[in-house]
Order: structure tokens, then sequence, then C-alpha cells
């Protein structure tokens, strides 16, 4: 009898310590009486849409301070529009806590992404890309060297007057640039650098020679260039004044 009883004791004892944790993992202790009911932010929120943020996080609050999925939260905001990172925590006793990192653009990617200032690729899709972004294309796997190009060329034409909108970088590793006055200039696989730098040392004399526009300058030749030239646009008609006027 006293063995029985002893056993029951134990049971009882192991109900107490179990129930507890059941409770937790299935959500409703923590649902009911440890409710999370205050959400903290922090973050820049430049681009980030708070609204979405708060709706987004708001499922995983519902189920209170020890059943909520911490892990599963934070990889929900990290999928928002703008978010390079994300960190959420919990704080005693009723507070969830966000911390969110915004992508920072530095260039469009491609023709649906874009390159933050941290080099990392994310979607274009869904979100308002800031104007005046230069255009970059390439392997994802080669996205630095993309930027060292376009950052090298464009120290290189800015004493000249002109400015790198384009950087293409070919899957035979083969570079072309596009200057904002149109002008394609296609540099090839090898030397770039060296190409680039003797082709901008005569680029002054060789637009001062023309009364055309420069179309396209290839580089791919170890002796020179190849450059072809379109007709200088006609000058806008000046209008004309009325007849007869006092």
């Amino acid at each position: 009898m006293n063995a029985m009883l002893r056993l029951v004791g134990w049971i009882l004892a192991l109900a107490l310590v179990v129930l507890p944790i059941v409770a937790v993992l299935n959500g409703w202790v923590g649902a009911r009486h440890w409710p999370l009911t205050k959400l903290q932010a922090t973050g820049q929120f430049e681009r980030v849409d708070g609204a979405l943020l708060q709706k987004t996080l708001l499922p995983y609050a519902q189920r209170g301070f020890f059943a909520v999925d911490l892990a599963a939260a934070q990889d929900a905001v990290s999928k928002l529009p703008w978010v390079e990172h994300a960190e959420v925590r919990k704080r005693w006793p009723d507070v969830l806590e966000v911390k969110v990192v915004e992508h920072q653009p530095f260039a469009r990617w491609g023709k649906d992404q874009l390159l933050s200032r941290q080099g990392r690729l994310f979607p274009a899709k869904g979100i308002e890309v800031p104007a005046g972004l230069p255009q970059f294309d390439g392997p994802p796997a080669r996205a630095g060297e993309v930027v060292e190009i376009y950052n090298e060329s464009r120290e290189l034409f800015a004493p000249i007057g002109l400015t790198v909108r384009e950087v293409d970088l070919d899957p035979r590793g083969s570079w072309t640039l596009a200057l904002d006055n149109g002008a394609q200039i296609v540099v090839g696989r090898s030397e770039a650098r060296a190409r680039l730098g003797r082709f901008v040392r005569l680029m002054p004399q060789l637009l001062a020679q023309q009364a055309q526009v420069l179309k396209r300058a290839d580089l791919r030749y170890t002796n020179g260039f190849a450059l072809t030239w379109a007709p200088m646009p006609a000058p806008a008609a000046l209008p004309q004044q009325l007849q007869g006027q006092s």
C-alpha cells in the first residue's frame, strides 16, 4: 500500500513538472496568461513599411511570451521589402523587440534586382527604386569586381566631364561601359584598367578633332581603338517672331 502511495505521489509530481512544459509548447499558457502586448521597433525606417512590419509580427506576438517562435518571426521580417537584416527578441514581461537594418541601394542589378552598399543583391519588385542609380549586370558572385571597375572608371572619366552610367560583365568575362553622353565603351576581358586609362588620356583629343558624337569605342586592340561616330544633332530651330506686333 505504501509503495502504491509513493508511486502515485511520483506520478503527480512528474505531472506538475511536465504539464507546464506541454502547455507552453502548445501555446495556451503563453497566450492566455503572458501575452505580448507591446512592440518595440528600432531602425531608420526610411523605406521599411512600419505598418507592414507590425502586421507581419502580430501572429507571432499573439502566441504569448513563452510560446512565441522568435526564429520564425525573424525570418518573416527578413523577407520584407528593403530589410537587409533583422533581429527579433522578447523582453519580460510583455515586449516583443525587433531591430531592423535597411538596405542602402547602390545600383540596379540586371532587370529586377538592386545591389546594396553592403554588396548584397535583393529584389526590386514591389519597392520604389530611387532615381539616378547606375545600372550593373554580371554574375552575382563577381559583384565586388563590378563595383571596383565602376568606382575606378568613374574616377577616370570624371575629370573630362563624363559619368559612367552602366557597367556590364558578360558570362565570358568581357566588360562594357555606357557613359551619360550615350557612348558605349567595349573594354574586353583582359587589362581592363590599363585599356580604360589609355583611352581616357586620349579621349579629349579625339573629341576635339571630330565634329561628330562618339557612339561606340572598342578598346580590344593592341595598338589603338575602333571608334564609331554619329552625326552631331542639329540645333533646335528658334521660334519665329510674330509679325505685326506693336
